[in-house]
């Protein structure tokens, strides 16, 4: 079984889990913005904008660079490959499972079709 730095998935996960910052990242992938067009955008404080874009930073999907007063942002090196794998390992889990269960009831359904037909006739 393949092993994942705990950290890295927490701070991936954690900045994920917010939808404001999932929207930022949306915003980032069309271009390249500062903390104060995307407050804007968001309709938030410059406050509020950099505590989200922090939390993104940390967990590597977004990168700062401070040019004059203006702290541009771009998205980081972070690609989510890992966490990607770690999702398709649990969906593939789930839809073995649901395909077993499927069989199972595809299998009631014909024990009871075939025992109405013995009962008809």
């Amino acid at each position: 079984m393949v092993q994942y730095s705990q950290t890295h998935f927490d701070a991936s996960f954690a900045a994920l889990s917010d939808a404001t910052r999932r929207g930022v990242l949306e915003q980032l992938g069309r271009s390249d913005a500062s903390i104060t067009e995307l407050a804007e955008k968001f309709h938030m404080t410059l406050t509020g904008m950099k505590k989200h874009v922090n939390v993104l930073e940390r967990a590597g999907l977004v990168t700062t660079e401070k040019v004059g007063r203006v702290r541009n942002c771009r998205l980081g090196r972070s690609r989510l490959e890992e966490e990607m794998a770690w999702i398709e390992r649990y969906r593939q889990l789930w839809s073995a499972r649901f395909d077993a269960l499927d069989m199972v009831v595809e299998e009631l359904k014909q024990k009871e079709t075939s025992n109405g037909r013995n009962k008809a006739e």
